[in-house]
């Protein structure tokens, strides 16, 4: 499965001018706040429109400003884990997980309780987002990107916004993730110890412009 990725953005004064490509794996976008990593990881998602460039997965392209193609957000079979996980709060932990189901075709490779073994969620089902701690939300979040039966997973600093102790919890499910289903990972982080120990390759951001890239 290879990533292309060679996109060009004007916001403001700031300009993002990224390319590289990811052929499997967890492909780290890692630099500083403000550096535009998550700016990238939304084109890739179709949340953003590119000013110009070129976009494609495993042979699709999902956009190219020349010859003016942009496949729409839900067709582009992108699953998406935000910061701040972003769980429907009116449903609980199995109905949020059966929202990825509903959006996935009917030849999806992902079925509902092996999913929900294997992120440890079986004692959470009934739950309701509020009474999940953070690194609990994150896992449902993982499990409804999953289920939406996703070629590729982006990853937007997961970690982020919950404690140590939680991302000690958090990081061996990503692992397990990344090395168990074979779906590539574009995962944005600015926490270096994080991106080298999941990264198989690792893209350097800094001011919209890639640094260079390297195998981890």
């Amino acid at each position: 499965m290879t990533l292309l990725i060679d996109v060009q953005q004007k916001l403001g004064d700031f300009q993002i001018n990224a390319r590289f490509e990811s052929a499997g794996g967890l492909t780290a976008l890692h630099g500083p706040s403000g550096a535009g990593k998550t700016s990238v990881l939304n084109m890739i998602a179709g949340l953003k429109k590119p000013d110009a460039g070129h976009i494609e997965l495993d042979g699709t392209v999902l956009f190219d400003s020349l010859r003016k193609i942009i496949v729409p957000v839900h067709l582009r079979r992108i699953g998406y884990v935000f910061q701040d996980a972003r769980l429907f709060p009116h449903l609980n932990v199995k109905q949020n997980l059966r929202f990825g189901h509903w959006f996935a075709s009917r030849a999806n490779k992902f079925e509902l309780e092996p999913i929900i073994a294997f992120l440890g969620l079986e004692k959470l089902l009934e739950r309701m987002p509020e009474k999940l701690s953070g690194g609990e939300k994150q896992r449902v979040a993982i499990g409804r990107a999953l289920l939406s039966n996703p070629k590729l997973l982006l990853m937007d600093e997961p970690l982020a916004s919950i404690d140590q102790a939680r991302k000690s919890e958090l990081i061996p499910y990503i692992e397990n993730l990344r090395d168990a289903f074979k779906i590539p990972i574009v995962y944005v982080s600015h926490a270096i110890a994080e991106t080298q120990r999941l990264a198989s390759q690792i893209v350097q951001i800094e001011n919209g412009r890639i640094l260079g890239v390297e195998r981890n």
